[in-house]
């Protein structure tokens, strides 16, 4: 399930605290039942991340145990007793859930971060308008076919990751828990990029479906070209939770701003249709200030994303409304070489978008590890956010998400007991909730504030400053070095 709708679960977002964070890291450590120097508390260690031969370490490849069938239950037998209430105050089971945390699930925007590396390289504008597009798409691109909702974050819980081999840092943090809100920020190790926003989508139940509206923005500033692009997700839905197999789909329009220069990328995310025959597409185009069409992006959001110049697209439509015969997509290897620099780490995927002549390919998804079905649908990437290597935990901040004994133990195939430290939490929650009104203490976020974003002039929250990541990187240097 994607993450904009993990709000549904009262779980982890229910009411809860943990105080003033530099205050707070005992008592969330010890509503979370953790000991930061006995690693036994929270499940089994993944073992030493093993070092390749050119000094990166090698991530694992698959989660500890399988995924839990869900055949035996029914979301519906839930929401059925739900329609008109808030979805943010329905308890959903655990088996409904995947083991990682909403945060952890944030991150997974930075799988394809190559294009936002691409987009740093490019003089041309309209390439880097295009490479940033192809992010913005592949970010939602993980979602594909993922049903499993994440565990909704507490209030101060946080996820950061290095990743030298990838060259990013991130860092994220629950900020609100009445909205729900999750804020993150990233930052290129070569200090070529910024990536940020906070995240609270709005949920509504159709009875047959539920659907994420997008709130908070996302900025990608490129401190090379002193510019920033800003964009919100499309909306996000899960279709029958009544009954049949679930999917999701994404549409609505998404706007993608340089505020440097005034081009604008608008994507339409198209719904399914009544014949599914629009499933996944995603169409749109990329405009300069004075609203010139500068070229055509087309593709689907679960495979690929292409571009063509103008005449050459209305050409080819012209001609399929005619009835002339179109060509499968089927890029020779030469074309993907030609076209992306990345074609040599490029999975072999079959698509099903109809390419046009003399495209240009701007990305392609990734292909899942051979057993991802009985890993929650993962990608590798995402089997790696919960990873908890030797020494992390001396490190981590207790209110990190790996260190939840919720998500350990689901992750370890011990659903009894996770589902029983869902249930203990979610009461220390609630019980934390009501010490904070009775005593009438206001929340304080530590490591984002509440403020007003640069480019749009909109509320939202804010990184405050660099000394977790750089308490993180020494220490962590420190042991592994």
């Amino acid at each position: 399930m994607p993450p904009e709708l993990l709000h549904g679960d009262k779980g982890f977002d229910s009411d809860n605290s943990s105080g003033e964070f530099s205050e707070a890291n005992h008592k969330v450590a010890e509503m979370l039942d953790l000991d930061p120097h006995q690693s036994n508390r929270t499940g089994k260690h993944n073992g030493e991340t093993e070092i390749q031969e050119n000094g990166i370490k090698r991530h694992r490849t698959s989660l500890p145990a399988p995924m839990f069938s869900r055949s035996d239950f029914s979301v519906w037998s839930i929401l059925k007793k739900c329609i008109g209430l808030e979805l943010s105050k329905i308890t959903m089971p655990i088996v409904f859930n995947e083991p990682l945390s909403f945060l952890q699930r944030i991150t997974e925007y930075m799988e394809h971060i190559y294009l936002i590396n691409k987009a740093c390289s490019h003089a041309d504008p309209l390439e880097r308008m295009q490479a940033v597009a192809a992010f913005a798409v592949s970010a939602v691109a993980s979602q594909w076919e993922r049903t499993g909702k994440p565990f909704n974050p507490l209030l101060g819980e946080t996820y950061e990751l290095t990743r030298e081999d990838l060259g990013f840092r991130f860092i994220s943090e629950q900020v609100s828990h009445h909205p729900p809100i999750s804020a993150f920020y990233s930052e290129g190790l070569n200090k070529d990029f910024i990536f940020h926003g906070s995240i609270y989508p709005k949920l509504k139940f159709w009875g047959k479906s539920i659907e994420a509206e997008p709130r908070g923005t996302i900025t990608l500033e490129l401190l090379k070209h002193s510019e920033a692009y800003t964009w919100t997700n499309p909306t996000c839905c899960v279709h029958n939770v009544i009954i049949g197999k679930l999917w999701l789909e994404q549409y609505g329009t998404v706007e993608i701003v340089n505020h440097s220069t005034g081009d604008k990328c608008v994507l339409n995310f198209k719904p399914c249709g009544l014949f599914g025959k629009e499933l996944h597409r995603v169409e749109g185009y990329i405009q300069d200030k004075n609203r010139k069409k500068l070229c055509v992006i087309y593709g689907k959001w679960t495979e690929c994303l292409w571009c063509t110049d103008p005449t050459t697209y209305e050409t080819y439509k012209k001609n399929e409304k005619r009835g002339g015969e179109q060509k499968k997509l089927k890029p020779s290897e030469d074309v993907i070489k030609s076209e992306n620099d990345e074609a040599d780490d490029m999975p072999e995927v079959q698509d099903t978008v109809q390419f046009i002549p003399g495209s240009k390919l701007l990305w392609r998804i990734n292909c899942r590890p051979p057993n991802s079905s009985q890993m929650y649908n993962f990608t590798s990437f995402a089997v790696s956010l919960n990873e908890l290597e030797k020494g992390m935990e001396a490190i981590l901040a207790p209110t990190d998400c790996r260190l939840r004994p919720d998500i350990r133990n689901m992750e370890n195939g011990n659903m009894d007991v996770a589902s029983k430290e869902k249930e203990r939490l979610e009461e220390k929650q609630r019980a934390a909730r009501k010490e904070r009104a009775k005593d009438e203490v206001e929340w304080q976020t530590r490591w984002f504030h509440q403020g007003t974003n640069p480019y749009t002039g909109t509320s939202d929250w804010l990184y405050s400053g660099t000394g977790m990541f750089l308490a993180y990187f020494l220490l962590w240097n420190h042991l592994v070095g």
